[in-house]
């Protein structure tokens, strides 16, 4: 990621390639009304322009960006990101003036730079395209944020927990855009090992060990695939925490529906579908990186959804951790397979909280889009701590319920204690969340559903990047934060 650091140099006094200015009124606009109007740039919100600074600064060029009066941090994260991405070619240094009124402004103005300039180009190759013009592109490495409470300590530790968080975020993403190949299950758990902070500690069951503490669901998940599951357990703990909370996520490292294939194009993004884990792990990591004083454990649950000779067939019957077992009568619907097994270890880990993230069901995207998560859960204050969580973070979210028939749905098998899919097909993250319920006792538990969120396949959009998205990172962050501050 590129450098960030903090100035209270003036736009017109700082020193870079580019100044990406904010404006919010008339008199932003400063020395640089004239070529800006010129250029016919009003400051109407989100509009962009790009001039020559000439002799007006120390700077090659100005980039404005047009804000809201009083913008959010949501909207100094976008211009932030909207600004970067117009700075002119060969810009490596970005001076970036956008008034934030306070520490937090600050955070979201270096979210919005370190997550906009993120790009994934590990597998692009040096050289030029057809039309002549760079394969990978220059990156802006470093940038300047301006702001009169530079020299406070509260500014400099906001900007460096922005930088955590941030790079959390885009470590999340790099899993999810992996491709699957080169990330199953055995892969995946390598990196996470290797990309942990020391004040961690990370432990890795393979299949051997899996099939010892009786984790029927994962396995039954992972057993059409030649690459074995991972159950990957993270334990982060401060000397006087002040909770605990578990975290759990979904890592099928590719989705092929297993017996109950997909059709093909449904398959294209199923590299995707680990992004609950990429989330749960990274927000882990960066919790710890923080130093928050509260305890987490994480479980990723990590297998590859394959069929074969030896996959799991619709109408088998799985022990899971629990002891409970369930019907399964659709191998597509995996994710609550290896999620039951997880979200039982986080009961026996004493957690005070659980939250688990995972790109569950496709009804989710049908109710609410792709663009926002749905939250469920057992506990309406957990649900809700997590919901602001979000709603501070920038992450849209939004409530939906466990309803009072889906208990019946879930215990309604003739031969199991539990079927894994609904008998009827309406109601399917209700379903899915009630049967998630059965895994986790009386402790309090939020599930976030991010099958829409976690992976753009469209334009990038603000700072959000095409493809892995590192959705529910900044929330669980910051669920951590406020738990820890409560």
């Amino acid at each position: 990621m590129a450098s960030v650091s903090v100035s209270t140099s003036k736009p017109t006094t700082a020193r870079a390639d580019a100044l990406l200015l904010g404006v919010r009124t008339d008199d932003d606009l400063g020395e640089f009304a004239d070529a800006l109007r010129a250029v016919g740039f009003t400051g109407e919100k989100d509009q962009v322009a790009v001039v020559p600074a000439g002799d007006l600064a120390k700077v090659k060029a100005v980039v404005a960006v047009g804000l809201a009066a009083e913008p959010t941090a949501e909207d100094l994260r976008r211009a932030a990101a909207a600004g970067l991405r117009a700075a002119p070619k060969g810009t490596t240094s970005l001076a970036v003036a956008l008034h934030p009124a306070g520490v937090d402004e600050v955070t979201a103005v270096v979210e919005g730079l370190q997550l906009g300039s993120y790009r994934y180009d590990t597998y692009k190759t040096p050289g030029k395209d057809a039309d002549g013009k760079d394969k990978i592109k220059p990156r802006i490495d470093d940038f300047t944020v301006l702001t009169p409470f530079a020299r406070q300590t509260t500014t400099t530790t906001a900007a460096e927990q922005a930088d955590v968080v941030s790079g959390a975020v885009n470590l999340a993403r790099d899993w999810v855009n992996t491709p699957p190949r080169d990330l199953r299950p055995p892969a995946f758990a390598d990196s996470i090992v290797t990309e942990a902070p020391d004040n961690v500690s990370v432990s890795v069951w393979d299949e051997k060990r899996l099939a010892k503490e009786k984790c029927g669901g994962i396995l039954s998940v992972g057993q059409g695939s030649d690459a074995p599951p991972r159950i990957v357990r993270i334990t982060y703990k401060p000397r006087k925490p002040v909770t605990h909370l578990a975290l759990v996520g979904k890592g099928i490292t590719f989705d092929s529906g297993g017996l109950s294939l997909k059709p093909p194009v449904s398959m294209q993004t199923m590299k995707c579908d680990m992004g609950g884990a990429a989330a749960v792990v990274a927000a882990t990591f960066a919790i710890a990186r923080l130093g928050l004083p509260i305890a987490v454990t994480a479980y990723a649950c990590i297998a590859e959804n394959l069929p074969s000779g030896s996959a799991t067939r619709p109408g088998d019957v799985v022990t899971m951790r629990s002891g409970k077992t369930v019907e399964v009568l659709n191998t597509d619907a995996e994710g609550r397979m290896v999620l039951g097994d997880g979200l039982t270890l986080a009961v026996e880990s004493g957690a005070d909280r659980i939250v688990d993230a995972a790109t569950l069901t496709g009804a989710a995207m049908v109710a609410l889009g792709d663009r926002t998560a749905a939250v469920l859960g057992n506990d309406d204050d957990l649900r809700d701590l997590v919901l602001a969580a979000a709603q501070h973070a920038g992450e849209p979210t939004w409530a939906l319920p466990i309803t009072e028939e889906m208990k019946g749905f879930v215990t309604s098998s003739n031969i199991a204690d539990l079927r894994q899919i609904g008998p009827k097909p309406y109601g399917g993250t209700l379903f899915a969340a009630a049967f998630l319920r059965e895994f986790v006792a009386e402790v309090p538990w939020a599930h976030l559903d991010i099958a829409g969120p976690a992976f753009n396949d469209g334009g990038v959009r603000g700072y959000t990047p095409t493809g892995g998205t590192g959705a529910g990172v900044r929330t669980l962050v910051r669920l951590a934060r406020d738990l820890a501050e409560a």
